[in-house]
């Protein structure tokens, strides 16, 4: 009975290190995605500044002159 106690401590303990590990992981994933968002909100931002008064452009004006 006693080994069967420490053997579910062992593994409880185990879990309980993945978890953290696991939460920690979460935590970094969480703080990358609101740094991209971020991101992607100030190049919006950036793109519709520089659209000229709302005039949408063609891409074909952006190829470069050997085409």
């Amino acid at each position: 009975m006693e080994q069967r106690l420490e053997a579910l401590e062992i593994k409880a303990s185990f879990t309980e290190d993945l978890v953290d590990k696991l939460d920690q992981i979460i935590i970094r994933q969480q703080q990358a995605l609101d740094a991209l968002v971020a991101q992607l909100r100030d190049l919006r931002a950036q793109a519709s500044s520089s659209n000229d008064g709302g005039v949408q452009r063609n891409l074909r004006d952006d190829l470069p002159p050997h085409y």
